[in-house]
């Protein structure tokens, strides 16, 4: 294992002292590993909350500040932050509007959010739980689908409204009609390695490759042979198309790196997609290529398509500022 690192079994805590320096967007609370926006949004806000296990940045920190995220809770690599850590930041994030859980579909995430929006006392809090990921049904760490790459394009576009000051049943539908929207598929050439762990979480041969896996490394629909970009694309949007019609309406697409995959393959990648959209009628509106979603040090890519509408389009657009994500601020 070779990696920036000194106590493999404190990379989370080191990683936060290094963002916190080089990120002007936020604070960090240490003692709870909870970030902040370094400046808070009006009183009479809706907040918005969210976090998971490390490992996936620049989910969810990277996403906190202005149009984002209010606050994202830092679990430990690949595992659920605790109740007390969401409680903690609910109740900072709370601007007297109440607050949204963006939570992905996992076992850990849904049960530990649900105990601190029960531990939230007198603020309000609604929940949306993204289950985008078409690969499989069930999974190691689920039940239902996944929460993967539509997790990003609702913190934006959620994050937009609250920022506008829509109410929270507002953003909560907002969200939720987004959360229904979206599709994601992922296929990973490479395993990623956990610090603490200190080998891949999977083994992958060099000829192979996994299709549909999961952001934890989890296993997909299948393990296929090497295939070149055209025959990878072509594996990324039939199944998502098949599962949702994307015709109709301008869509949002997000051609997503999980940790390993150069750039310029990224956008190769997108090169081999964006005809195969157009040929199937789907009208691409806005596009995202890069690393968003990760999986440490996975090589793969995955493709998330999100139906959209004036409105979307428009919160889409609208300024953000965050380590992660950033451009009309």
């Amino acid at each position: 294992m070779k990696k920036f690192i000194g106590d493999p079994q404190h990379v989370v805590r080191d990683a936060l002292v290094g963002l916190e320096k080089s990120a002007e967007q936020v604070r960090v609370d240490h003692e709870h590993r909870i970030v902040y926006r370094a400046h808070p949004k009006p009183e009479g806000r809706v907040a918005l909350v969210s976090g998971g296990g490390s490992g996936h940045e620049p989910l969810h920190a990277g996403f906190v500040g202005e149009g984002m995220l209010d606050a994202a809770c830092a679990g430990e690599m690949f595992t659920s932050p605790t109740p007390d850590q969401v409680a903690e930041a609910t109740a900072t994030a709370d601007r007297g509007a109440g607050v949204l859980h963006i939570v992905k579909n996992y076992t850990g995430d849904v049960m530990n959010f649900e105990m601190a929006a029960e531990l939230a006392g007198s603020v309000r809090v609604e929940t949306v739980v993204t289950e985008d990921d078409v690969a499989v049904e069930d999974s190691t760490f689920t039940a239902g689908r996944r929460g993967v790459g539509v997790t990003v394009l609702l913190e934006k576009i959620a994050g937009a409204a609250a920022e506008e000051g829509h109410d929270l049943d507002a953003v909560a539908a907002l969200a939720r009609r987004v959360a229904a929207g979206g599709r994601s598929l992922g296929i990973a050439l490479t395993s990623g390695t956990v610090p603490s762990v200190g080998k891949p979480t999977f083994d992958l041969p060099d000829d192979e490759m996994e299709v549909g896996i999961g952001i934890h490394g989890e296993p997909g629909r299948r393990r296929v042979p090497l295939a070149p970009a055209p025959e990878v694309a072509r594996m990324l949007v039939e199944p998502i198309l098949d599962d949702l019609d994307m015709t109709g309406a301008p869509v949002i697409a997000m051609l997503n790196g999980m940790g390993a995959t150069p750039l310029i393959e990224l956008q190769l990648m997108y090169g081999e997609v964006a005809p195969l959209l157009e040929r199937a009628g789907v009208t691409v509106a806005r596009t995202l290529v890069g690393n968003y979603i990760t999986s440490l040090d996975m090589a793969g890519c995955s493709l998330t398509l999100l139906r959209a509408d004036d409105e979307i389009l428009r919160l889409w657009d609208a300024p953000v500022n965050t380590a992660g994500l950033r451009w009309g601020a």
